[in-house]
């Protein structure tokens, strides 16, 4: 059998808890014996390799945070000791906001997408627009390798440019789409403005959330049937939705625990946690590796017959960074602008939406008689987090003098 019809009739026979324990016990021999950080970690610990038999024993192995990885690897360029082979056995070497390295190794479909994009319907010689930025980050290339590998044409539309995406997918008989769902709705309305019909009859979206308003536009009003995929740069996708759009599959070639905050015990069953991964990649392995997302696991059986539980969505994060029109902002990269400006005194970043996009705002006060232009520093900004925002001057003692420097307001339902 085709190995493209394979994927989910064997995910749907899965045997998964016995199958997660041996991954569980794989990835941890694998990056004890291959990388620095997973074997300084255990050690600290005091865990021993061969007491790891499962999912279970991972529990005493503690959680290295996202958050944590810009500063660990300034101490150890450019990985932090994470890296399992040699840089020159890359294919790609990527830099994602916050200032967060990242390796792409050699495997076909590296970051295991084409289950999700097949699950989603697409197919073999079907055209699709790829909207994921290629410059620098992952996600492009990230879901340009998955179309690949279920046999799609690829159109690297890349970010912006919206009237030109639109004329190329109509030109190339494009059905497909893959990127953010803001940037979906946008394209879907030019197109519906410019030629009275658009061309996309499904989507794969990822990198921002999809509120159920817009999930309602898009299919109901302009018929597009949109799924979603969830993953990280580090990790991959980690879970996708199937036709039943009841949760996300967790993908069974990761182990996945959704873990209590600041316990790094697992969650009960239900309850919202941290999203907690490890994996067994032969570059980059991951050994309870703190997404920073929060969501719940569900085990019930789903209709469609796969045997993987299922995440339950997006319900916030739990560390400082924050996805905005699919890049993470983080509040070190307004610090290393903002605090460059002895007059501004105080600041925060607000993340909103307008209904279909992203909107962040950041709020100085400044101090005495200090002048700020507010463009220049709009500009800079910008240039530091790659994703656009507006900056306004409030009034002294606006801004709360505790809580988090970036704030995500937009709501998760």
């Amino acid at each position: 059998m085709n190995e493209r019809v394979c994927w989910s009739a064997a995910e749907a026979r899965h045997d998964f808890p016995a199958s997660q324990d041996r991954l569980a016990a794989h990835a941890v021999r694998y990056g004890y014996e291959h990388t620095i950080e997973i074997r300084r970690r255990l050690d600290d610990a005091g865990v021993a390799v061969e007491d790891v038999a499962g999912v279970a024993e991972l529990t005493p192995i503690p959680i290295l945070a996202k958050d944590d990885l810009p500063d660990l690897q300034t101490g150890s360029p450019p990985f932090g000791g994470m890296l399992a082979v040699p840089v020159s056995e890359l294919r790609r070497v990527y830099r994602s906001p916050g200032g967060i390295t990242d390796p792409e190794g050699r495997e076909d479909d590296y970051w295991r997408v084409a289950p999700a994009l097949w699950a989603a319907g697409f197919r073999p010689g079907q055209v699709v627009l790829n909207t994921l930025s290629y410059h620098l980050t992952p996600g492009g290339h990230l879901l340009d390798a998955g179309l690949r590998a279920v046999g799609c044409v690829v159109i690297p539309g890349g970010v912006g440019n919206s009237a030109e995406q639109v004329e190329t997918a109509v030109h190339t008989a494009a059905t497909g789409y893959t990127g953010t769902p803001q940037f979906l709705e946008t394209l879907v309305e030019r197109a519906l403005e410019a030629r009275g019909e658009q061309p996309f009859e499904r989507a794969l979206v990822t990198g921002g959330p999809l509120f159920p308003p817009v999930r309602d536009r898009l299919e109901n009003e302009h018929g597009v049937d949109v799924h979603v995929a969830y993953g990280t740069a580090d990790a991959g996708i980690l879970g996708y939705e199937c036709d039943r759009k009841d949760g996300w599959h967790v993908s069974p070639r990761v182990v996945v625990e959704v873990v209590a905050p600041g316990t790094g015990r697992p969650a009960a069953a239900g309850e919202p946690g941290e999203v907690v991964v490890t994996s067994a990649n032969s570059t980059y392995p991951l050994v309870r590796f703190g997404t920073g997302d929060l969501s719940a696991l569900n085990d019930a059986p789903c209709g469609c017959g796969r045997t993987t539980p299922r995440l339950t969505g997006f319900l916030g994060r739990v560390g400082e960074g924050v996805k905005v029109r699919g890049m993470f902002v983080h509040p070190r990269q307004l610090a290393s602008v903002l605090n460059a400006h002895p007059g501004i005194s105080a600041y925060r970043g607000v993340v909103t939406t307008d209904g279909r996009d992203d909107v962040l705002t950041v709020s100085i006060e400044i101090s005495g008689r200090e002048v700020i232009d507010a463009a220049a520093l709009a500009t800079a900004l910008r240039d530091a987090v790659r994703v656009r925002l507006d900056v306004e001057v409030v009034e002294p003692g606006t801004v709360p003098d505790d809580g988090p420097r970036l704030v995500d307001a937009r709501g998760h339902a």
